[in-house]
């Protein structure tokens, strides 16, 4: 059992790496340090919004419109976070 937990560890620290590189090229490509239209920085960009559209676009639907500013990113890392912390604390009632 503790290899299933440590294995769910380690994807919520991969999709949290997803999360905050998405982050980062968003604000990058909004200052034009990133041009989408390179080869690797658009397959880069589409890939990583084909995993993360599906669970943003769910949390997205019950955030409120902060006009420009999108928060979804910093649900998401709370998110994960919050079952990083429950899998770490419950993992003694797994044995």
């Amino acid at each position: 059992m503790l290899t299933i937990i440590q294995a769910l560890l380690l994807i919520l620290s991969v999709f949290r790496f997803f999360v905050i590189a998405h982050f980062i090229m968003s604000w990058l490509i909004r200052f034009e340090v990133l041009n989408i239209r390179q080869e690797l920085v658009g397959q880069i960009w589409y890939t990583l919004e084909r995993i993360l559209e599906p669970v943003y676009g769910r949390i997205r639907r019950y955030m409120p419109n902060l006009g420009g500013i999108d928060i979804t990113p910093i649900v998401v890392l709370v998110g994960i976070e919050i079952l990083r912390i429950f899998l770490i604390n419950n993992m003694s009632a797994f044995f």
